[in-house]
């Protein structure tokens, strides 16, 4: 069972995890606690927590320094889950990465994006990009896990009327399921020397686009699902009704349109060199 805070600022603690009452986080902390690895979890709601063997509970939330650098005091290896998309997320990584170098972190593990970089088409994975940048100038290790779009969250794609919308024409996408990244998180942080220095690309085993993810989605509902490929003035459009700010929009239709450009589309060998299996399709992770 864990307990919140029971060490004192400097007591070694292996590895911390963020977001570990989260999707990515959680399953790697679950592996790595079964394995009797000692862990610190960080999270922003010590309610939240997962109760697991071999841990201890950190509250922090990233943009605040004090308390990242108390939840930090004496960790070895950080795993950094980015945070939740916010007009200040990048300003929220830059304070908590740091954050960890001034704690003494010595190696930082960060889930970043495929693709990442100065001029990509989704919006968010500029932010990526520059993340990583600001990791590799604090003189501290690092290993870098560029995640493609989730698989999981494919469903959850396709509109109460059974249409998936975006401006993604035939573009491709090598998705990758939440299980493998975690899989891979777990294999890195169980011996970090050895991945130091390395940036990986961490995808499904092939390339689809969003019609032939349509096509799947049918045989796993049983329901017509299919695809309309928006103009970008109709993307636009069409997410009015939940009203978001300029920013929330943009990174929505770019997820789309850097699809179509081909920026998704690399498929990597990545996931099965380092877990020793192949990775999720589509299908496998639908059961169809």
């Amino acid at each position: 069972m864990n307990d919140v805070n029971p060490s004192e600022p400097g007591d070694p603690t292996e590895i911390a995890i963020t977001g570990a009452s989260g999707n990515i986080g959680g399953a790697v902390a679950a592996t790595l606690a079964a394995s009797g690895t000692p862990l610190r979890l960080i999270v922003r709601n010590a309610l939240k927590a997962p109760d697991l063997p071999h841990s201890a509970v950190s509250v922090a939330t990233y943009g605040d320094r004090e308390a990242s650098m108390k939840a930090l005091s004496g960790v070895e290896t950080l795993f950094m889950v980015s945070a939740a998309e916010d007009p200040n997320r990048l300003d929220q990584h830059y304070d908590f990465v740091d954050a960890a170098a001034e704690a003494g972190v010595r190696h930082l593990v960060y889930t970043s994006f495929v693709g990442a970089g100065p001029d990509s088409t989704f919006t968010l994975a500029r932010d990526h990009y520059l993340t990583e940048e600001r990791i590799k100038s604090t003189g501290c290790a690092w290993t870098i896990l560029r995640d493609s779009f989730y698989l999981d969250f494919i469903p959850s794609l396709v509109g109460e009327d059974g249409v998936i919308r975006g401006p993604a024409g035939d573009g491709r996408m090598a998705a990758v399921a939440r299980a493998d990244v975690a899989a891979v998180a777990s294999r890195v942080l169980a011996d970090p020397a050895s991945h130091a220095g390395r940036t990986y690309d961490l995808t499904g085993p092939r390339a689809f686009s969003l019609k032939e993810a349509a096509k799947v989605l049918s045989k796993s509902t049983g329901s017509t699902v299919r695809f309309h490929d928006e103009t970008l003035e109709e993307a636009y459009e069409s997410r009015q009704k939940w009203q978001p700010e300029p920013w929330q929009a943009d990174a929505w239709v770019s997820t789309y349109t850097a699809i179509a450009a081909g920026e998704l589309a690399l498929v990597s060998g990545d996931v099965e060199a380092i877990t020793g299996r192949a990775p999720q399709s589509l299908e496998g992770l639908l059961g169809v």
